[in-house]
């Protein structure tokens, strides 16, 4: 690195890849240098699950169009996850992830000693707390529930300046496992407005993504894992069969899995992952979107702040969601959308029917969530962390 750092942020994670995660790394990487500091990322050397176009570079794949962006650094860990079936995946996720950690650690120690440190990984964290680094904060996206893990993350923690929960859920967590609520803050996720600058009508962007024209439209965009309640929205599509519902993003495995689970429904289309710049597409299509979360795992009921959630409030599409502490941090009933309880496709249903059948209810909604969209802008969130900081050190 040849010019000054003030912030280093340390993520495990691939970039580019198709995962929610790398778009909210790389977003507040740029979000934090338009913010004024001078920004170093550092990521995980793995194969990626997505191609670059000729010429274009990540940031122009993630839609980060400033000049200069952060400085971006692929660090050496083991990668070799992917090449055993997910149900033997757990050893070398634990050694990819040891090994990032030991080495973002290394290359913080030795080239950037006078910055502050962002990190999303706790082996990090603690070997920078035995090495008494100052000005370290963790950024938590959720609790583990291994006692081993548990015990890093209270050691990492407590030898760190400061902690970014991302959402009460996980605050509430970790002050249950003892961690002082003084050095914990809670800053959601959030959207880039430049990519929901210019977007088009309801009917161009259907056209664009050669959907129904004039059937009510059912839009879910994000992850297909199970405790995201994607297989529960299929069942959904069976009782609504007037209305059409489109699904994009997800793994390969996860896509081919639903897409099974789907078979012979009309009226649901499953897209598949689609770059940063699509997104919005699919959104501005939609009458109604959904965040069908279950009620199991604590990551899904507690823990989680769904990129899907906030990227429905740039857009102002309506969104019904289910009745989770995860989602009730976000979202008010009635109010800014619609909340239905989890787990129950016939409750998802009702919903969901209830909004596509009242124009009149989705636009008073739709208006109420917008309103709410500045305040979860990347760079917003990027200014009060940055804040936080100085108060913190």
């Amino acid at each position: 690195m040849t010019r000054s750092i003030d912030l280093v942020l340390v993520a495990n994670a691939r970039i580019p890849s198709q995962r929610a995660q790398s778009l909210q790394v790389v977003q507040m990487a740029a979000a934090f240098q338009r913010a004024g500091a001078s920004v170093a990322l550092l990521h995980a050397k793995r194969r990626p699950t997505v191609a670059l176009a000729p010429g274009q570079d990540a940031w122009a794949y993630y839609g980060v169009k400033q000049a200069p962006p952060p400085a971006l650094e692929a660090v050496e860990c083991f990668d070799w996850i992917d090449r055993v079936p997910r149900v033997l995946q757990y050893v070398p996720a634990r050694l990819q992830e040891q090994s990032f950690g030991k080495n973002a650690a290394r290359a913080v120690l030795e080239r950037f000693s006078l910055a502050r440190v962002l990190t999303r990984e706790v082996e990090t964290a603690q070997i920078l707390g035995k090495k008494k680094r100052p000005n370290v904060y963790l950024e938590l996206h959720r609790v583990p529930g291994g006692r081993l893990r548990r015990r890093a993350l209270r050691a990492s923690a407590r030898a760190c300046a400061g902690i970014v929960a991302i959402s009460g859920g996980v605050k509430a967590d970790l002050v249950a496992l003892g961690l002082d609520e003084k050095q914990i803050t809670v800053e959601h996720d959030g959207f880039d407005p430049e990519r929901f600058a210019h977007l088009p009508t309801r009917s161009a962007a259907r056209a664009t993504l050669s959907l129904p024209a004039s059937v009510p439209l059912v839009v879910y965009t994000g992850g297909l894992l199970e405790w995201k309640g994607v297989d529960l929205l299929v069942e959904t599509a069976r009782a609504l069969s007037d209305a059409y519902f489109v699904i994009a993003g997800g793994m390969d495995a996860d896509v081919k899995r639903l897409r099974q689970k789907a078979g012979g429904l009309a009226n649901v289309r499953i897209d598949g992952f689609q770059p940063p710049e699509r997104v919005p597409l699919y959104l501005a299509a939609g009458d109604v979107g959904v965040a069908p979360n279950r009620s199991k795992p604590a990551i899904s009921a507690r823990h989680t702040s769904p990129l899907k959630v906030f990227e429905a409030m740039a857009a102002h599409l309506p969104l019904v969601a289910t009745d989770l502490p995860s989602l009730r941090e976000l979202l008010r009933h009635g109010e800014d959308a619609w909340i239905v309880p989890p787990d129950d496709p016939k409750a998802l249903a009702e919903g969901l029917g209830k909004l596509l059948g009242d124009a009149a209810l989705r636009s008073r909604l739709a208006h109420a969530f917008g309103a709410r969209a500045a305040e979860h802008t990347w760079i917003a969130r990027a200014r009060r962390l940055l804040a936080w900081m100085d108060r913190e050190r």
